[in-house]
């Protein structure tokens, strides 16, 4: 679970940047392309598990284009790399929104001041751009990481219980209680709870996510 949390939220957060850049240049049809990229998020989180089982089906799409015969919903690293890509897809414009709420609030004549200063596009990504818009990174990051840590839905209808790669505590919990087992249910959430809140306090007193925007006052 923790190497599957890693790895969706990393690439989550360098698509979600890259749509944020996009959708804040000033391109024709703008208002288009920013809702057509937020229909994945939209989507509830079931009916895109369904459609990305479709689409991993022995005879679906993703064969189709790799000219492959891979089982992406059995146990293993293709069960694993199912979720990960459905939840990357879903999810990435969430990342994505917030960013580009914090791009919109940077000064354009902080940008002005970098090109009289002929600082490149790249350097001023890494040395404006992307240290104003930390602050809102770190939180969507945060929410994220903790959506992530207890997520069920998702992997539970792509890929089924009982699949070790993608199994997260959630579904554990659920398979306890479902068979009556409830100590064992409550231990798995328990240890979940646990989890989640230390990954919070953990990244909050790190990055210093400020969540209730006490900074603004």
């Amino acid at each position: 679970m923790t190497t599957f949390t890693v790895v969706s939220v990393a690439i989550e957060v360098v698509i979600g940047v890259a749509m944020a850049l996009i959708m804040n240049r000033g391109l024709r049809g703008r208002g288009l392309v920013r809702s057509s990229i937020l229909v994945p998020w939209a989507i509830p989180t079931v009916v895109s598990a369904l459609l990305w089982r479709w689409i991993f089906a022995p005879s679906g799409v993703a064969n189709a284009v790799l000219s492959a015969d891979v089982v992406w919903t059995g146990d293993g690293i293709s069960s694993w790399t199912a979720v990960v890509v459905a939840d990357t897809w879903k999810t990435a414009p969430f990342i994505g929104l917030l960013t580009l709420a914090g791009l919109q609030a940077i000064p354009r004549e902080v940008y002005e001041a970098a090109r009289v200063d002929g600082s490149s596009p790249l350097s001023t990504f890494w040395r404006i751009t992307l240290p104003l818009v930390r602050p809102v990174l770190v939180v969507a990051v945060l929410f994220r990481l903790l959506d992530v840590l207890r997520m069920f839905d998702l992997p539970y209808v792509l890929v089924g219980p009982h699949k070790g790669s993608a199994e997260t505590l959630s579904m554990l919990a659920y398979d306890e209680m479902t068979n009556l087992r409830f100590g064992p249910a409550a231990a798995y959430a328990t240890v979940l709870f646990l989890y989640v809140m230390t990954i919070a306090f953990v990244f909050v007193r790190i990055f210093g996510a400020d969540v209730t925007n006490r900074g603004a006052s």
